[in-house]
């Protein structure tokens, strides 16, 4: 089995940035995959919703770009900061952003792509592929993207502006390895970026919480069961090499477990420079 490398790049200042743009209150029902088999009580938890970007000297990107302000009232979720705002206040001109990842086409991960009119855009063939067939349209699965996402991303692509990646693992720069995971979704990838403390396991939705790695416990909406849980194993192994830290698509506690970006306002974006994860 493959696992990401341990040669880490010479990177100058660099940093993983975790930006917390939406939330929504919910319960561990409608979270987690057949939760009466637990035999627990039902219970109220918080899901936020994340984007994350990869910054140094020499290049940023982007990785998601989370959902619209259409999609927030349709699908009644909080924002907390508009994606377009959180990169100002981080210094990013996404103008300026020439790479980006999209690591499924899930409503709250393909929103907003218009504002990267520069960027090249990487993605799954698998996950692209899906999103045009008559499956990807049945009502189980098409509740979980916008098809105004899956119109740009395909007009993008003809427009050459998609690399769409055919292997399981792929070199998206040196340091950073893309890997297909699947379960989630058809093509779900997560990112490996090799730090200098150790790697820092973007998982995106391969897990969405802390739970479901920690007591194998799997998310509702899946594409794969099997799938599912080959990932969580996946990020275990990855888990145990030195310095490693993971980061779920949708937990709140990532923002306790990480150094805030503004000390000021903690609950803006989370950080792992150079140093570690620094809390």
């Amino acid at each position: 089995m493959n696992t990401p490398s341990t040669v880490r790049p010479n990177w100058t200042d660099p940093e993983v940035i975790v930006v917390r743009y939406g939330t929504r209150q919910t319960t561990k029902s409608e979270c987690y995959y057949n939760f009466r088999a637990y035999r627990e009580p039902d219970a109220e938890m918080t899901m936020d919703y994340f984007f994350w970007i990869f910054r140094s000297a020499e290049q940023t990107i982007v990785i998601d770009t989370g959902f619209s302000p259409e999609a927030a009232i349709a699908r009644k979720r909080q924002p907390v900061v508009a994606p377009a705002d959180a990169l100002a206040r981080l210094g990013i001109d996404p103008k300026d952003v020439k790479l980006l990842v999209l690591t499924h086409a899930h409503y709250d991960h393909a929103g907003n792509l218009g504002l990267y009119p520069n960027a090249n855009i990487v993605m799954s063939r698998k996950e692209f592929e899906f999103w045009g067939t008559d499956m990807g349209k049945r009502p189980q699965y098409g509740h979980h993207i916008d098809p105004l996402d899956i119109e740009r991303i395909q007009a993008l692509h003809r427009e050459g502006r998609i690399t769409l990646l055919d292997a399981p693992q792929n070199t998206l720069i040196p340091g950073i390895e893309l890997y297909e995971l699947g379960g989630h979704t058809p093509g779900q990838m997560a990112v490996v970026v090799e730090m200098p403390e150790g790697p820092v396991i973007l998982a995106s939705d391969a897990i969405h919480y802390y739970d479901e790695l920690e007591q194998d416990r799997p998310f509702a909406v899946l594409d794969s069961l099997a799938d599912m849980y080959r990932g969580y194993e996946r990020i275990r192994e990855w888990l145990q090499r030195p310095g490693a830290v993971v980061i779920p698509g949708h937990d709140p506690d990532v923002m306790n477990r990480f150094a805030p970006v503004d000390a000021s306002d903690p609950s803006f974006a989370v950080r792992i420079d150079a140093h570690g994860a620094g809390v």
